[in-house]
């Protein structure tokens, strides 16, 4: 199809692949309109510090904080997406507002997959979230996490250093489908070792019982807490592209230059790129600045722009632990020492894959992140 002029550009969401795209969007020569739309009031913000430093830090409630973007788009904030017409090239709003575009960015990204519709349950996934359980924990309540993934071992990490009791349900043991079963068992043996409790059960929800909500587990146990925390996924925020099309698998599957069509790019939570296991949503931090800045090139200079070429980054601080991989994972079996040994120490791994490249991981190990990346390709 015919993409022709390049006036118009609309960004819809404005989280770290909105923003990134906004900027990469200048930063190739675009320099006409450009608006950004954001269903949350606030600026963009470092989404992963809300369930690290957010939740540790004293009164100094900065950690989230991005410096201001440098874009000079239109930013409509407080406002959802409703729909887009394809043909016409127009995005609604829920206010009414309908807006023209030559090019469109989807960075709608997900929002928290939820147990229950009771109030009780907390989820944290927003800047709102966050503030609400850091003043939660002022009272040490005990706490009932349920998610044993990175995020809920995240969220039992921070309020256990806030002096609460804590025990941690998990479909399995935790991590060990992240991150595989030397990593996990690394950072759950840290976790026990603070006095965090940890439940494994085959299923769990949520019921209210008189005036308080608690965890029932499958096996036929109660768990009663004064605060509940559910950390048990995502869900791609496409309902508004219902009418499209281009979310029937539950996400926006895109090309190499993560484009649906010449004129549409899919960035962030909601969209699935191409991996050695086939179109998969990669839902992590770095993944949605490397996709964006790919897609707003190609945008502006089609197939002059050179496609993703991505390796996964991801990170976690927990129990005292910071990983930093390179890689896919999880992992299985034993990495090799590169530096450190077995034990808990600063250590510096990789584990070699039949496909050519590794994955490299430091665990509470300083070491630049490119560095890090050329240890994936030394296997």
């Amino acid at each position: 199809m015919s993409t022709g002029t390049l006036d118009r550009v609309v960004v819809v969401g404005n989280g770290i692949a909105g923003l990134t795209a906004a900027d990469t969007l200048r930063e190739a020569g675009f320099d006409g309109e450009l608006t950004v739309v954001g269903d949350e009031p606030h600026p963009a913000y470092s989404r992963p510090a809300l369930s690290k430093a957010l939740l540790l830090d004293g009164d100094d409630l900065s950690s989230h904080e991005l410096p201001p973007a440098g874009h000079g788009a239109t930013e409509l904030l407080g406002v959802r997406a409703t729909g887009l017409d394809l043909d016409r090239r127009r995005v609604t709003l829920d206010d009414g507002t309908d807006l023209p575009y030559d090019r469109v960015v989807l960075a709608t990204g997900s929002r928290a997959r939820r147990l229950s519709d009771l109030p009780e349950e907390l989820t944290l996934r927003g800047l709102d979230d966050a503030l609400a359980l850091r003043e939660r924990l002022v009272d040490r309540p005990s706490v009932v996490v349920v998610g044993g993934g990175p995020l809920g071992m995240e969220i039992a990490s921070g309020c256990l250093a806030a002096g609460c009791r804590v025990t941690l349900v998990s479909q399995g043991a935790p991590l060990i489908l992240q991150l595989g079963p030397h990593l996990a068992g690394v950072f759950v043996r840290a976790g026990l070792d603070r006095g965090l409790t940890v439940v494994e059960t085959g299923l769990a929800r949520l019921e209210r019982r008189g005036d308080s909500t608690r965890v029932v587990l499958h096996e036929g146990p109660v768990l009663d807490a004064d605060l509940l925390v559910s950390a048990v996924g995502d869900l791609p925020n496409t309902e508004w592209l219902a009418d499209t099309g281009l979310a029937a698998q539950g996400a926006v599957a895109v090309d190499p230059r993560g484009l649906v069509r010449p004129d549409v790019a899919a960035v962030g939570d909601l969209a699935a790129v191409q991996t050695p296991n086939g179109l998969r949503r990669v839902p992590f931090w770095s993944s949605a600045i490397e996709q964006a800045k790919v897609a707003a090139r190609a945008l502006v200079r089609g197939d002059e722009a050179p496609p993703l070429r991505f390796q996964p980054y991801f990170w976690t601080e927990q129990f005292g632990l910071t990983l930093k991989a390179v890689g896919h994972l999880p992992l299985d079996g034993e990495p090799e020492y590169v530096d450190g040994e077995p034990g808990g120490g600063p250590a510096l791994m990789r584990w070699s894959r039949d496909h050519g490249t590794g994955v490299a991981a430091a665990l509470n190990y300083r070491i630049p992140i490119p560095r890090l990346r050329r240890m994936t390709q030394d296997v």
